[in-house]
């Protein structure tokens, strides 16, 4: 088969500088790509490993003045072991069962996504989002995208993932769940069954996004260790700071 490269791909900034959801006082600015064309996949999964990030049909990466607290981490999955900690809340949620299904919205989940926005995030931008945004979230992907459905005994929904995979890993998009469940620490659970997900599928990393260390929404990332941060010289382990 002929590989022929990949086409380059052109950068942009954002139109304009917004106030950063994460550290107080201080500006957000992204530089973004489009991920379209019969290299879509290729290209993502190329900047996926330099620290870029998907939303819809875009790969981006953030480039604040003044600013770089925003780290792309990663887990090895073969290497990690849980916590104390985790390990009670895998016992605590041991009666939910995982689904893998099509990237498609639906009624359900979207007023899952609403209820827990309004409980968790008011007053940010995706407590706004109504049900056409929610599914331009989940269904404009261009590359290959999941949801991860977990339902308790009675089916009723408590948590979903959007998911997208890469030939080295998987990557977690965005999650949210049931607000009212807090002793069940759903998002945990998402991250931990995420990482047996990728060792079923003999995929070596889970890709969380941007850790960062002074924002209480960010910060707990840095408790699946061992972790790895993108920087200058590629994939390092870090322990915090």
């Amino acid at each position: 088969m002929e590989h022929l490269p990949l086409k380059r791909p052109q950068f942009f900034f954002t139109s304009q500088p917004q106030p950063c959801p994460y550290l107080a006082d201080r500006i957000e600015r992204k530089i973004v790509t489009e991920l379209t064309g019969p290299d879509a996949a290729d290209l993502h999964e190329a900047l996926a490993r330099a620290g870029f990030r998907r939303s819809h049909a875009i790969a981006y990466m953030p480039a604040c003045p003044g600013c770089s607290a925003c780290i792309a981490v990663r887990i090895p999955v073969a290497e990690f072991r849980p916590s104390r900690t985790m390990r009670r809340i895998i016992k605590a949620n041991a009666d939910l069962t995982a689904r893998m299904v099509p990237a498609l919205s639906t009624h359900e989940h979207y007023a899952l996504f609403a209820r827990y926005q309004k409980q968790r995030h008011t007053g940010g931008d995706m407590a706004l989002m109504e049900y056409h945004e929610y599914r331009s979230m989940v269904e404009d992907s261009p590359i290959d995208t999941y949801l991860a459905e977990f339902r308790d005994g009675g089916g009723h929904l408590a948590g979903v993932t959007l998911i997208d995979q890469t030939s080295d890993g998987l990557s977690a998009v965005y999650s949210f769940f049931d607000p009212d469940q807090v002793a069940r620490s759903l998002g945990t659970h998402a991250v931990l069954w995420l990482i047996g997900e990728a060792r079923r599928r003999h995929l070596p990393y889970i890709y969380l996004g941007y850790w960062v260390a002074e924002s209480p929404k960010m910060s707990y990332k840095i408790r699946y260790q061992p972790l790895e941060a993108f920087g200058p010289d590629g994939w390092r382990r870090i322990t915090g700071r």
